[in-house]
C-alpha cells in the first residue's frame, strides 16, 4: 500500500461518498456513527487487553480494523463540515507544543 497524505485520504473518501445520492450524513448522525465505531473499538480493546473476553459466537475483529473504521468516519465527519484535517492537526500540535511543552518528563531529562 502506498503512503497517503491526510488531504489525499480526505479526497479519496470524498470521491467515494460523492458517488451516492445520499452523500454525507448530518453532523448528528455522523456523531452517532462515530460513537458506534468507538464502542466497537472499545469491545476489541476489552477483548484483547481487558477482563471481558468475547463469546464464541461473536465476530472476531481487529483493533486495526476498528481504528480504520474510526478514521473513515472521522474523515467523513471532517469532509461533511468542510474541515481540513491537516490544518486541524497542525493547530492541535502547535497547542501541545506550546501549552503543554513542559507538562511531561522528556526522555533526555531522565
Amino acid at each position: 500500500m502506498s503512503e497517503k497524505t491526510i488531504q489525499e485520504m480526505q479526497q479519496e473518501v470524498d470521491k467515494y461518498i460523492s458517488q451516492f445520492k445520499e452523500g454525507y450524513f448530518s453532523p448528528l448522525a455522523m456523531l452517532a456513527r462515530m460513537t458506534e465505531e468507538l464502542g466497537e473499538l472499545s469491545r476489541e480493546i476489552n477483548h484483547f487487553y481487558g477482563e471481558k473476553p468475547k463469546k464464541s459466537t461473536e465476530k472476531e475483529n481487529t483493533i486495526e480494523e476498528e481504528l480504520g473504521d474510526m478514521l473513515f468516519v472521522m474523515i467523513c465527519f471532517a469532509n461533511s463540515l468542510d474541515i481540513d484535517l491537516q490544518e486541524a492537526h497542525d493547530r492541535v500540535m502547535e497547542k501541545f507544543q506550546t501549552r503543554d511543552k513542559d507538562r511531561w518528563t522528556r526522555i533526555e531529562e531522565e
